[in-house]
């Protein structure tokens, strides 16, 4: 197997891949972020109790791991331009979904907005490897970069469309960019289902197909998937109990309520470019143990300073949005970088982030119930500064050059990170 060898493709076709591919990942968060501001309107609208605000602003992150197992198997099944395309309308459907003036469509629209996001997640980074193979660090990048620009909009103008439309128009305006995305996708698919690989890329049609996945054999025996998966695990992990509480614990540092909020918007808002230029950095590399190590030090740095100087809070906030902007974007590359097809790259990447999400959904819940037990924020930040430690190992595993071998299933082979024959085992010269 050699991706070299393919056939030219027309340059309209490429372009509207990358026009979909651009399209699908603006519409990654903004459903998810843009309903945090408005969670106290929607608590009086539908007369939510505490928990079940709580439940509302868990699902989402649940369902992006409970979902992401599943979009290999739609992929395999219905091609993927087709799965790309269901996401983008389950994601429109759970929108509008969420605007009926009842407490049930809106924790089913949120349910199905997750399954559609969670769909898209996975399926991206197998995108990218099959039709620009060639761009896998510059595109994850801007992938990356949209996808925090997006959601800080959406969280940003949900207060102002709050203020002049009510919460129905703040949470409905987002299905608006969800419905051209799906339009969008809606010619690709077409053209993937009338090919005879359905799972193609159109500038690799001799890649495998992502439903070649049971030729390939099981990712669950190759540690060197593991290491992958549970790199990304610990990166959703920290960013996400740090978006949940770095407010309260900046307010419980002798912080004003406003700007401690400020705090968690400004580690976002640093992490966008650095969504952009560190893709672009690893894959333009043979070994990125370099450029783990680098982000777990800024982690140390700034979750310490946390611990031991909260007075110096924008510092650490600084600190940690270069850490957390850096670390997701790295792991997200990974996928692309240790697969060695596009098939097997979206079925790392469905592994990795069922397991990545699933234990970040469950970060700031432990985060919160160890603030209760122990009334202070010392020992949740302790565990997670302890939680850097397995991060460092794993992602210095899973950084290593070479790509991931799925276990054939009739074999007892280790799954080791091996040059697979055809491949070589990095190109940083070509992939940008």
């Amino acid at each position: 197997m050699n991706t070299s060898a393919t056939t030219p493709v027309p340059r309209a076709l490429t372009a509207w891949s990358l026009v979909g591919l651009v399209l699908l990942t603006i519409n990654l968060r903004a459903a998810i972020t843009g309903i945090s501001p408005v969670l106290g309107d929607l608590r009086d609208a539908f007369g939510l109790s505490g928990v079940e605000v709580g439940v509302l602003t868990t699902l989402p992150v649940l369902c992006l791991g409970v979902f992401a197992s599943l979009a290999p198997v739609a992929a395999r099944r219905l091609g993927t331009e087709t799965a790309i395309a269901g996401s983008l309308v389950l994601i429109t459907a759970g929108i509008l979904l969420r605007v009926v003036a009842a407490p049930l469509p809106l924790f089913v629209g949120t349910v199905l907005a997750g399954a559609g996001i969670a769909m898209g997640n996975v399926l991206m980074p197998a995108v990218i490897k099959r039709a620009f193979p060639n761009r896998v660090g510059s595109l994850t990048g801007l992938a990356m970069m949209l996808m925090a620009a997006s959601g800080a909009v959406a969280a940003g103008l949900a207060v102002p469309l709050n203020d002049a439309g009510g919460w129905r128009l703040a949470l409905a305006v987002w299905a608006v960019p969800s419905l051209v995305a799906a339009l969008a996708w809606g010619p690709l698919a077409l053209r993937g289902r009338r090919s005879p690989d359905r799972s193609a890329a159109p500038s690799a049609p001799s890649a495998p197909a992502v439903g070649s996945a049971a030729r390939e054999g099981s990712l669950l025996r190759s540690p060197a998937a593991w290491f992958v998966a549970v790199f990304m695990g610990l990166a959703s992990l920290m960013f996400y109990v740090l978006m949940s509480w770095l407010p309260e614990i900046m307010k419980d540092a002798g912080f004003a309520p406003a700007t401690a909020g400020m705090m968690v918007s400004t580690m976002m808002i640093v992490g966008i470019p650095l969504g952009f230029v560190v893709p672009v950095l690893a894959a333009r590399l043979r070994d990125q143990r370099a450029v783990v190590a680098g982000v777990v030090l800024t982690m140390v740095v700034g979750i310490g300073g946390l611990i031991f100087a909260p007075a110096a809070g924008w510092a650490w906030t600084v600190v940690l949005g270069i850490g957390t902007g850096s670390a997701f974007p790295l792991a997200y590359t990974l996928l692309s970088l240790r697969s060695p097809s596009p098939s097997v790259a979206a079925r790392l990447s469905g592994m990795a982030q069922t397991g990545g999400y699933l234990l970040a959904g469950f970060g700031p819940l432990a985060m919160g119930v160890l603030h209760s037990a122990t009334g202070g924020w010392h020992v949740p930040l302790t565990l997670l500064l302890v939680l850097v430690a397995p991060e460092l190992v794993f992602g210095m595993l899973a950084a290593r050059p070479g790509f991931v071998r799925p276990a054939p299933r009739s074999d007892v082979l280790d799954g080791r990170l091996v040059e697979p024959k055809g491949l070589p085992a990095a190109e940083p010269a070509r992939t940008r």
